[in-house]
Parts: structure tokens; sequence; C-alpha cells
């Protein structure tokens, strides 16, 4: 179910993101790293790694909120420019109540030999829009 919804946003299958991880409060959203994706000096542009920290951040905390969860606000700070072959969001929730969650997400930048490094840092909270 949660593949289907990303698969039903019309940007996430632009730049071509993939769910590799989801349940038990956390989820896990890849991206293949492509120069279209890059800004001018050559490093994955931020405003694409802020997108992956958004959705990876709404994915983790559906996943102990229900479907119907929308980011209700985001920070995120960069901490080194995004290079490699493939962008990670790996975000956690880190708490949870009824109708909201507080959620982390680190953006990783994967090397072709597998080696992360951290190159953003997000924390967001998702809020349940149910209507029961």
């Amino acid at each position: 179910m949660a593949r289907k919804a990303l698969e039903s946003q019309p940007f996430s299958r632009l730049i071509g993101a993939r769910l590799s991880a989801f349940g038990d409060g956390g989820a896990t959203l890849e991206l293949d790293i492509r120069e279209d994706l890059h800004q001018q000096n050559g490093f994955v542009h931020g405003g694409v790694l802020s997108y992956a920290a958004d959705n990876a951040l709404t994915f983790a905390g559906g996943t102990v909120l229900g479907p119907a969860v929308l980011t209700g606000g985001l920070t995120i700070q960069y901490v080194r420019p995004a290079t490699g072959t493939t962008l990670r969001a790996r975000a956690e929730v880190v708490q949870a109540g009824r109708r909201q969650a507080v959620v982390r997400c680190d953006v990783l930048a994967v090397a072709d030999d597998g080696t992360e490094t951290l190159c953003a840092v997000a924390q967001g909270t998702v809020l349940s829009v149910r209507t029961d």
C-alpha cells in the first residue's frame, strides 16, 4: 500500500523515488543520483534532499498514524554536499500521539562501494488528517 501511494505521486515518479523499507515507525526512501538532479556545482540539489526527507518523514509517520497523513512542517540542516550513486533518506518516529508524530530523518549519499555519507538531517511533524 505504501509503495502504491508513492507511485501515485507524479513528482516521485519523475525522479524515480522508491521505498526500500517501511514499517514499525520507520521508512527509507531511495533514488538514483542522476546528473539532472544536480545543481551548478555538480552536487545533488538541496531541493532534492529536502524532498527525500519530507517524503521519508511522512511515510515513517504513516506507519504509526495510518495512511491519511501530511507533513505539518519540517526543518533541514545540510551538513555536506551529496555525491555518489544513491540518495537514501532514512526516517524514524521519535514520538507519536494519536494525531501527530515527530520524526527524524538522516539523508545519506551512498557511494558505489556502499559507503554512506551523511548529507542532511531533518526533523518534522507528521499530522493525521483522518476525518473520523
